[in-house]
């Protein structure tokens, strides 16, 4: 039985995030019950790659919710960035080597994401699998 809401608009973006929430919680569960060393929202994208990978369940029956919740990013950080104003330690030398860490990392990940992308449409090139992709 393959779940796909796309031909279903009816399906708010809210009943869309909450499903997103049922798998976080899923993936918490299975985290506590197995005892495993990963956050539970890992182990509940995992529960969706599961999911997306066997058919079962459409893109579509999540993407508005996930494009919510990219949207709405920056309110789950204010928090964070609140926290950081009230140690004046990272307004000097130290934040200044937090930020150079940061920056570095940031960069070091975009590289290694664009490298795999481009040996992955590579693959798929070769493959002539590119037909499948969409922009």
């Amino acid at each position: 039985m393959r779940i796909d809401l796309q031909d279903r608009p009816k399906l708010s973006r809210l009943a869309q995030i909450l499903l997103l929430l049922a798998f976080w919680q899923a993936g918490e569960a299975i985290v506590r019950l197995a005892h495993l060393p990963i956050p539970g929202a890992i182990a509940g994208m995992l529960l969706v790659l599961a999911l997306f990978a066997s058919g079962k369940v459409g893109v579509a029956s999540m993407q508005r919710g996930a494009e919510w919740f990219l949207a709405e990013m920056l309110l789950f950080f204010v928090p964070a960035v609140l926290a950081v104003l009230d140690h004046g330690e990272f307004i000097g030398i130290v934040g200044l080597k937090v930020l150079a860490v940061i920056l570095v990392g940031t960069i070091i990940v975009m590289g290694v994401t664009a490298i795999a992308i481009d040996i992955g449409c590579r693959l798929m090139m070769r493959q002539g699998v590119s037909r499948h992709v969409r922009n």
